[in-house]
């Protein structure tokens, strides 16, 4: 029998592009092909105005943001599948996890919010769309974040000890994998990883992120700021728990540097320091008999903060998650393909809750038919 074909796509807080998986799932996940799709520029300006600004926007805006998110994932999809050779139809489900655009998981009134409207990307690619994975969650009393920890478990779970697998994206955020399948599954956000690195590198350099860690290498760690950083309550804060741009951003930063005249070579490099004494903080708090860490995301290309990482971590071993045979840079597009083929099977999503904080498993997204 064939296997079905999914494609999952995301443009996570960093909002340097869409990556898109193409995969299928038998007895193993099997990435077969994959994209990184750049926004236009305009458009991601636009994202990260909103993303990390007062949420100010005008109605209209919102929705002509919506459409042209949806209109540039359909695009990723389509540039994918021409690239491959591969039919619409050939696709049971698209995935989309949209793009965060405001993630406020507490208060009287919780929710979180991505545009990319789906009824777009399914008339756009002719391909059944399942999209607004997290909402659900958040009815359920979770965080409705973070979600690949679910899909972590199905692929990299295993006997003999306590394994993490930690995703570097804009956002850092932990999978604790337990020994004991008998045992919940934890996970959560642990702060800040390439956002504020990436916007503090666009303001002074005017480049998008700090190849290959380069411009916080050449400077030196700040005690003061550092400690000012890591007081900041959400660190310190148990899980369940998730955040996002709109917590860790440019005015957050600014206030911590108040009074302080330093060189921005040198916040750059303290904050490689705040995200690698935030993860190994937050791994040896919650996870004190973890044996390995596993990492995925796009700051496993920056050498500079996996060198801190090992450094905070130790005598942890560290590692991509290349040794284990996956890529990562679309571990995350490949959980939003899982996550439609689990919709579209019915299937509640049976251990996120006890990530999330949900009442219990519920099945997640909405399903938009395509055109066949």
């Amino acid at each position: 029998m064939t296997a079905a074909l999914y494609l999952g796509l995301i443009s996570g807080t960093s909002v340097d592009g869409i990556d898109v998986a193409l995969a299928t799932f038998n007895r193993k996940p099997k990435l077969l092909a994959s994209l990184a799709y750049p926004y236009p520029t305009r458009l991601r300006e636009r994202i990260l105005a909103l993303a990390q600004g007062d949420g100010r926007i005008a109605l209209d805006d919102l929705g002509a943001l919506d459409v042209e998110v949806a209109r540039a994932f359909a695009a990723a999809a389509g540039r994918l599948l021409q690239r491959e050779d591969i039919a619409a139809d050939a696709i049971r489900a698209l995935g989309s996890h949209g793009q965060t655009v405001r993630h406020r998981p507490l208060g009287a009134a919780p929710y979180t919010l991505q545009v990319g409207d789906p009824n777009v990307i399914a008339e756009l690619t002719g391909i059944t769309t399942v999209a607004d994975f997290r909402r659900r969650d958040i009815a359920a009393g979770g965080h409705g974040a973070p979600l690949a920890p679910a899909f972590h478990a199905a692929m990299l779970a295993r006997a003999g000890g306590t394994r993490i697998v930690l995703n570097l994206g804009g956002i850092a955020n932990i999978t604790i994998l337990p020994a004991d399948a008998k045992k919940p599954l934890r996970g959560f956000d642990t702060g800040p990883a390439s956002c504020l690195l990436d916007a503090w590198s666009e303001r002074h350099l005017d480049r998008p992120f700090d190849k290959n860690g380069a411009f916080a290498a050449s400077g030196h760690v700040d005690a003061t700021l550092l400690a000012r950083l890591l007081s900041d309550p959400y660190f310190s804060a148990p899980p369940p728990k998730s955040t996002g741009r709109e917590v860790f951003h440019l005015s957050w930063l600014q206030a911590h540097l108040r009074g302080l005249a330093l060189a921005p070579r040198d916040v750059q490099a303290t904050l490689v320091a705040l995200t690698a004494l935030s993860i190994a903080d937050a791994v040896r708090a919650q996870a004190r008999d973890a044996r390995e860490v596993f990492v995925c995301g796009g700051g496993v290309h920056n050498p500079v903060l996996m060198a801190a990482l090992a450094e905070a971590l130790a005598p942890l071993p560290i590692a991509s998650v290349a040794t284990l045979g996956l890529d990562p840079d679309f571990v995350e597009a490949m959980t939003f393909a899982w996550l439609a083929r689990e919709r579209l099977e019915n299937r509640p999503v049976e251990n996120v809750y006890t990530v999330t904080g949900a009442r219990g498993p519920r099945v997640l997204g909405g399903v938009y038919f395509g055109k066949s």
